[in-house]
């Protein structure tokens, strides 16, 4: 045995790393609610149809200018509809990678966006 005996707990850098993964999960943990709690707006077609989604990735709301609704030309409304939708979604996809990016901090963590 060495001098000093053992003390037994985790080595200092052990610690560090400990303290870092703890702060790291609840970093992330307030990152997650605060995403969840955000809304993402797209609008298609000059502001024609526009989609909101929550961070949930649930639709909150769709709103359709009544000038574009043309019996004749259905197929054109679809398609802003979905350019909105579309949109929306892909605003949360960004700024949940954003965050996650923030949140690594560099830290190149493989697997993790």
């Amino acid at each position: 045995m060495a001098k000093g005996g053992f003390r037994g707990g985790m080595p200092g850098n052990q610690m560090n790393m400990m303290k870092q993964a703890q702060k790291m999960q609840q970093d992330f943990m307030k990152m997650q609610q605060e995403l969840e709690a955000s809304k993402f707006e797209f609008s298609a077609g000059g502001g024609a149809v526009k989609a909101v989604v929550s961070g949930t990735r649930s639709f909150e709301s769709i709103t359709i200018d009544p000038e574009v609704v043309d019996p004749d030309d259905v197929e054109m409304l679809q398609d802003l509809i979905l350019a909105a939708v579309n949109g929306a979604l892909k605003a949360a996809d960004d700024e949940t990678s954003k965050a996650m990016s923030r949140l690594q901090g560099g830290m190149g963590i493989p697997g993790l966006f």
